[in-house]
């Protein structure tokens, strides 16, 4: 027998959801991976949204049992009149920043998931990140030392993709799914110690003292933060950089270590589309900068020199082919 969801959680979600989306008139596409997080943020979506719910499962063909677990999702959905598309391609290769195997398969997930939205008029895809997700995620980065952009953890919106359930604990999403009767899938991997989310959520696991709500409400803070420094280098960049001839021109004079550092990356952007150096050599680069270093980051070949009036100038080129030995 079927259990209606309780209305007091609809309601608390459709609160969540309107913040992100238009609730009374929008299709919205609902990524199902047939765990506790994503079968809840489901059976929410289309309790609050009837047929403009729509769902898919990205199968990667990385675990055998992957193509169960996506027609296991498409059951699930067929006996409750939900529209689902199972969706797979093959990772791409190596290049650039994309090396370990999640960052490839978080690429084709949302590359697929964009495409299948596009498709059927969904004006936004919904994933089950929740607070619990947003506090592993902030201790994984305060582990790798990561400035302001890497705390501003999970996002609510990014582009397309949004994330309703910031601020709902994963152990009231599995009680949810569970009083529907649902028993839904286990991903093994999200207990493997190869895997650092996995190693983190197992040290978290029993760690009472932490409120990830007000965790997620942090996170949340720095990213506005994030966002209003974003508005003030987009600032900047109009009034300090010139684009021409192969050649950026920045002039940092008196701007503060953040914002010189966040325009050297879209100058070496500017140079070379989709270099995206991680941001410790960004860092680094504009340190040796400032003491009037050259260096090179990628295939950009950033130089320091003086103006006519003895300001400091940061050329940015694309560096001279390397010869081989």
């Amino acid at each position: 027998m079927r259990v209606a969801l309780d209305p007091a959680a609809i309601r608390r979600f459709g609160d969540d959801l309107s913040t992100l989306f238009d609730v009374a008139h929008g299709t919205l596409l609902v990524a199902v991976s047939g765990g506790p997080d994503s079968v809840a943020l489901l059976l929410l979506a289309h309790a609050l949204l009837g047929k403009r719910c729509r769902a898919a499962t990205v199968d990667h063909g990385l675990r055998a049992e992957a193509a169960g677990e996506a027609a296991w999702v498409a059951t699930l959905c067929a006996t409750r009149g939900i529209a689902h598309a199972t969706l797979s391609a093959s990772l791409p290769e190596r290049a650039g920043r994309t090396r370990n195997l999640s960052s490839r398969a978080r690429k084709v997930r949302y590359d697929l998931l964009g495409a299948h939205a596009a498709a059927i008029g969904a004006s936004a895809i919904a994933t089950a990140h929740h607070a619990d997700d947003q506090v592993e995620t902030l201790v994984m980065r305060l582990n790798r030392g990561a400035g302001l952009t890497g705390l501003s953890g999970v996002r609510a919106r990014s582009g397309a993709v949004i994330r309703p359930l910031l601020g709902w604990r994963r152990a009231e999403l599995a009680a949810l799914v569970r009083v529907a009767g649902i028993t839904p899938v286990d991903d093994p991997t999200n207990r493997d110690a190869r895997f650092d989310r996995a190693r983190v959520r197992a040290s978290l696991a029993d760690a009472t003292w932490i409120a990830a709500t007000g965790w997620s409400r942090s996170a949340q803070a720095l990213n506005d933060a994030e966002e209003a420094l974003d508005w003030v280098a987009e600032q900047q960049w109009r009034e300090r950089c010139r684009v021409g001839g192969g050649e950026v021109v920045f002039t940092p004079a008196d701007l503060p270590f953040d914002l010189r550092r966040r325009l050297v990356a879209r100058c070496v952007d500017a140079i070379e589309p989709g270099a995206d150096p991680r941001g410790g050599a960004v860092a680094a680069a504009v340190a040796s900068l400032g003491r009037g270093y050259g260096v090179t980051l990628g295939n950009v070949l950033c130089r320091a020199t003086r103006g006519a009036c003895d300001e400091a100038v940061w050329r940015f080129v694309r560096a001279p082919a390397r010869r081989s030995p």
